[in-house]
């Protein structure tokens, strides 16, 4: 029998102890190919517009997918590696050679490397369909959807996995070189100091937490500032949470205990004690999990928020369907024929639009640095009150002498209080002419343009400003069922110079949609494998615990600590393991949302409530069947 033969009949023999690992192999195999195949999927391309920003997008999140899924592998490789090391001081003490017993493992490892690759792409091939539909329904578009088996992604997945399979079947290699044979027989019962408390260091853990916080919640005025907060946030949220993990609980689980009437009722004393001796093992685990999870939970976010309000986005940036700067007549009706001629999306309303743009400056410093030296643009009370009721908004306003009123800049949070009581000035070619502010509406109804600075004034002002500046004419077009209007925009697209400036709802519907949707579905797949892995780690960690705790709980038992209490025992620590840093997680992404409101303008006005709760609901959802899942098996291992 060769060596290899051996290694293969090892594997097959032993199955149930590979189990956990090859089943994590299986399931990296699986996440990553079938991302990959959306890539090169043609119904996917098919479905976007733009390209570049598909491969792009995809690229990115392959390379955040290989290095999560190697640390992931690697990570479920040590907790395999440590329950064979049993075995392999064995096979040393039988006779083997060191070099023997290396070749044997790495054989062992490629031979599982290369079912878990085979598997894991029939499998990934499978549930390609199924998010290939859901990445299409994302899109908003219907597709149908073939079953076909992407040689592409097969050959990209087989690489990057036999490489990861390579490096880990070397690192198997060098387990009987990195440990004396003595240890090897000790690995499962090497068991845990008893951790050091530390008041200073419990405290310090508040203290950067709440100074990260604070942190979080400045709006940075440059970008020296920014930069200077955002590296102070990082060190102070990861050192303090390392801390709370490692200082700040030990100093709470010690305080318990000196609590005779709460160490002392039930099993609390075990229970306790457990977490006390396990916790320099989990604190840097925990600490991770807790980080990944603030950053998992605020990029969903963020991501669910940018396309459950991309269609009121786009109604801002585009309040019609078709906007354009009159050139000429001929054009015009050029265009007004070809939007006439579209019989599926019938024009629900049509108005031209005069917009005066001239220089000024606001007496609110805060309006007049967002202006600088724009220009402003004015249009009439009439065409104003006009344009919204085409929209179906109602619009009644009514202005007087010199009043005016504000329509808030997009991607800002100006309400009325920004513009009463304060004057805006307007250099005219004859005069300059002061207006007061009344108020603020938030309705618009031109195209959006940088400086988004936008003022109503009452139908005589603005004839009279007329004479002095010649308006330009935006005529505009409401159609029916606007978001798939494709054909006719391309035409359109076709016939307009760019000095016209045409303006479409569906190519910024669309857009949005398209990056809304691909960066939704690549930051929640990306988050499901996050989720799934930490909470695998989790489950590998406690289960791995649970192994070197049998006979502990056996003399429990044996003293007469019933099943239930024992059950009850688990249940405890299981939930402070999986509740602490799920906990923690929310805290802290919440945190980070507001972080990145102060860095993004895009996030400015847009209201988060929504995706966030969905976002932590489906979080604690699925971890909370990691929770069923660890507390069943551990239970399993410990009564059994």
């Amino acid at each position: 029998m060769t060596l290899f033969n051996l290694a293969k009949k090892n594997v097959i023999g032993n199955f149930k102890s590979y189990l956990l690992y090859f089943i994590s192999m299986v399931f990296s195999v699986v996440i990553y190919y079938t991302f990959v195949s959306l890539q090169y999927s043609p119904e996917v391309q098919m479905a976007i517009e733009s390209e570049n920003s598909l491969l792009n997008i995809f690229i990115a999140g392959s390379v955040v997918l290989i290095l999560f899924v190697a640390i992931f592998i690697l990570y479920s490789n040590s907790f395999f590696t440590k329950k064979r090391k049993r075995e392999v001081g064995l096979y040393s003490l039988l006779g083997l050679r060191k070099k023997t017993i290396g070749k044997m493992l790495f054989y062992e490892n490629i031979i599982m490397g290369g079912i878990a690759i085979i598997i894991g792409v029939i499998l990934g091939t499978i549930l390609s369909k199924l998010f290939t539909m859901i990445v299409l329904r994302l899109l908003d578009t219907p597709v149908e959807v073939s079953f076909e088996v992407s040689i592409e992604a097969i050959l990209n997945t087989i690489i990057v996995f036999m490489i990861i399979s390579l490096f880990t079947s070397f690192n198997a290699y060098r387990l009987i070189y990195r440990f004396k044979l003595i240890e090897l027989f000790r690995a499962e019962k090497e068991g845990e100091h008893a951790p050091r408390t530390s008041f200073i260091a419990a405290i310090t853990s508040i203290i950067l937490i709440g100074f990260s916080y604070w942190i979080g919640f400045q709006s940075p005025t440059s970008d020296v500032q920014l930069l200077v907060n955002l590296g102070l946030y990082l060190i102070s949220i990861v050192v303090g949470t390392y801390l709370l993990f490692r200082f700040l609980t030990i100093y709470i689980l010690r305080q318990l205990q000196k609590k005779k009437t709460i160490y002392y009722n039930g099993t609390n004393l075990v229970g306790i004690s457990q977490l006390l001796y396990r916790i320099n093992g989990n604190a840097r685990t925990l600490t991770i999990i807790a980080l990944l999870s603030a950053v998992t939970i605020s990029a969903i976010s963020v991501g669910y928020s940018f396309y459950y309000t991309n269609e009121k986005q786009a109604e801002k940036e585009a309040p019609f369907s078709y906007m354009h700067i009159s050139t000429s007549n001929s054009v015009d009706k050029h265009i007004e024929k070809i939007i006439q001629s579209d019989t599926e999306h019938s024009i629900n309303g049509q108005i031209d639009i005069p917009v005066i743009s001239v220089n000024g400056e606001v007496s609110n410093p805060i309006l007049q640095d967002y202006l600088e030296d724009g220009p402003i643009k004015i249009v009439s009370e009439k065409k104003y009150n006009e344009a919204l009721k085409i929209l179906d908004r109602g619009s009644n306003i009514q202005l007087t002498g010199n009043q005016t009123i504000g329509i808030q800049p997009l991607l800002t949070e100006y309400t009325s209080i920004d513009y009463e009581e304060h004057t805006v000035t307007l250099q005219l070619p004859n005069k300059e002419l002061d207006l007061a502010f009344s108020s603020m509406v938030e309705d618009r109804i031109i195209p959006w343009s940088y400086p988004d600075f936008t003022i109503v004034v009452s139908d005589q002002l603005f004839s009279e400003i007329a004479t002095q500046v010649t308006p330009v004419t935006i005529k505009t077009y409401e159609v029916a069922d606007e978001k798939t209007t494709k054909d006719t925009t391309v035409q359109l697209q076709k016939l307009v110079s760019e000095d016209m400036q045409l303006t479409t709802f569906y190519n910024i519907y669309r857009k949005g949609l398209e990056s809304g949707g691909l960066n939704l579905f690549i930051l929640g797949f990306l988050g499901l494998v996050f989720l799934a892995a930490t909470g695998s780690i989790i489950y590998f960690k406690q289960l791995t615990e649970a192994h070197e705790d049998r006979n502990r709980y056996e003399i429990l038992r044996k003293i007469g600590v019933s099943k239930k209490e024992v059950n009850a025992t688990i249940r405890k620590q299981i939930i402070f393991v999986f509740g602490l840093p799920l906990t923690i997680g929310i805290i802290h992404g919440i945190v980070i949302l507001q972080i990145a409101s102060n860095i993004f303008s895009v996030l400015i006005g847009m209201n988060l409530t929504i995706p966030i709760v969905i976002t932590i609901l489906a979080y604690f959802i699925i971890y909370l069947g990691y929770y069923f899942l660890t507390l069943t098996s551990v239970k399993n291992t410990v009564n059994n």
